[in-house]
C-alpha cells in the first residue's frame, strides 16, 4: 500500500516482537552483529518520499526493552535515512491512551490496514482493512496521541 500512498502513510507497531526466524534476528542473539540491509524497504520508502509522502512510524515499546526491540532500534537507522520519521514510546507512559488491540498502518487518513501476530511475533497472513471514517478516525486520534509523547528515534537511548 506504501506504493500508492499519495500524502501520509502512519505506522504504530505495539508489539515487543516480530518475526522470531528472521536470519538476522537469529544472529543477533547468536552475538553476531545482526545487521542485514533492508534495500528492498529502503527504496519503497524512497520512492514513496520522492513523491511528497510523509511517512511516520512510532513504536510502543515495554522497558527493558525485549531482545527483538533492541535489534530493532539497531537497525531503525536505515529506515531514518531512507525518509521516514520514527519515534518511540515506553509502554509505561502510554498507560492512559485508548489504543487498538492491533498493530495498522494508516494511508492518507482513508484507510487502515491492521496487521496480526500470533504469540511469539510470527505474521499472521491475514490483514484486516478499514475505510469506515470512524474507525479511521479513532486509529488517527490513536496513533496522533502516541506520537505527541513519543521520543525521537535520535534522542531515544536504550535502557
Amino acid at each position: 500500500m506504501l506504493k500508492v500512498a499519495k500524502h501520509t502513510a502512519l505506522h504504530l507497531e505495539m508489539r515487543d516482537a516480530y518475526d522470531p526466524s528472521h536470519p538476522a534476528y537469529r544472529d543477533f542473539l547468536s552475538g553476531g552483529s545482526g545487521w542485514y540491509e533492508m534495500k528492498n524497504w529502503r527504496q519503497i520508502v524512497q520512492d514513496a518520499v520522492g513523491r511528497g509522502v510523509t511517512i511516520r512510524r512510532v513504536r510502543v515499546v515495554s522497558e527493558p526493552l525485549s531482545d527483538y526491540i533492541r535489534w530493532e532500534h539497531m537497525l531503525t537507522a536505515q529506515n531514518v535515512a531512507a525518509g521516514e520519521d520514527v519515534r518511540w514510546l515506553p509502554r509505561e507512559r502510554a498507560w492512559d491512551l485508548m489504543l487498538p488491540g492491533a498493530d495498522f498502518w494508516l494511508f492518507d487518513h482513508k484507510l487502515v490496514m491492521f496487521n496480526f501476530c500470533a504469540g511469539d511475533g510470527t505474521e499472521i497472513p491475514e490483514e484486516k482493512s478499514s475505510n469506515d471514517p470512524a474507525v479511521v478516525a479513532r486509529c488517527l486520534t490513536a496513533f496522533e496521541q502516541v506520537w505527541e509523547r513519543a521520543i525521537p528515534h535520535e534522542q531515544y537511548k536504550l535502557p
